[in-house]
């Protein structure tokens, strides 16, 4: 018998049973004989503060947040991260021993890390990248892409106005375009990201216009189900380079599970298996 907790961790989102997150970290947790458990939890919006102060409590050293929570977590926390106030949400927290709850966003890392892998010869400094969406997951693209060094980031939305509040938070190496104009962009474009949720089972078409897409261009889609979108397969047919988007929701849990559990996961075959299980 043993006196030592058991470390627990959780992603919590309302609806959440969707979430691969279980599945990929309690692959981790076999892999390295881990003692600790990672579970699924569904928290209305009106009893997430009382859950967030409770989980220390029970045994539970962090959580992954996602929608809707990502925002409202970081006025619960003790300490907010730079990149989370950059990115105005927070995706990780992490339960301190002093018993103060840090928020994190690691959406950004997640996203480049995924790209480094999947297409390791991209030069971020080459040529400007197209980002179709300004939502939330468009806002830690686009800090990770400024931070990795391209020069210029073409935005552009169904609704202008989330475009423009973009270009007015990050400046003038952003540019935004019209959403009937986006695809007379995709042309000069080295990267061209999608972050908005259409290609997803069950939501419309991603229409753009895709004729402009060319050997030489990186293509990555932030939707993973389904792993290959028509985006993804319109473009590897022109010969781009491909990256699907389970990738970033791999990478970007590494660091959560690094801190809750002392050890720094591989994203690796096995753990793609793992999530798609």
């Amino acid at each position: 018998m043993t006196d030592t907790r058991i470390p627990l961790a959780c992603v919590i989102g309302h609806p959440v049973a969707h979430s691969r997150s279980p599945l990929l970290h309690g692959h981790w947790l076999r892999k390295f004989g881990l003692p600790g458990h990672y579970i699924p939890m569904d928290v209305a919006p009106g009893d997430l503060r009382e859950v967030i102060r409770t989980l220390p409590r029970m045994g539970f050293v962090g959580a992954n947040v996602t929608i809707p929570h990502k925002e409202a977590v970081m006025e619960l926390a003790d300490l907010v991260s730079d990149r989370a106030i950059l990115i105005g949400a927070a995706n990780t927290l992490i339960f301190r021993s002093d018993g103060r709850i840090h928020a994190d966003n690691t959406d950004g890392y997640g996203f480049i890390e995924n790209l480094r892998q999947g297409a390791p010869d991209w030069d971020p400094s080459s040529a400007p990248a197209i980002v179709l969406g300004a939502g939330g997951a468009a806002r830690a693209v686009v800090v990770s892409l400024l931070d990795a060094g391209v020069p210029e980031i073409i935005i552009t939305n169904r609704t202008r106005n989330r475009a423009d509040k973009l270009h007015e938070d990050f400046g003038n190496r952003l540019r935004v375009v019209e959403w009937v104009q986006a695809g007379n962009r995709i042309e000069d474009a080295g990267l061209v990201v999608n972050t908005t949720s259409l290609g997803m089972t069950g939501k419309p078409e991603l229409r753009v216009p895709l004729d402009g897409l060319h050997r030489g261009q990186v293509v990555t889609d932030l939707v993973y189900a389904p792993l290959r979108t028509r985006l993804l397969s319109v473009a590897e047919q022109a010969g781009c380079t491909t990256v699907d988007g389970l990738g970033m929701l791999l990478h970007q849990a590494v660091p959560g599970f690094e801190r809750w559990f002392g050890i720094r996961p591989e994203v690796d075959e096995d753990a793609r298996r793992a999530a798609l299980a």
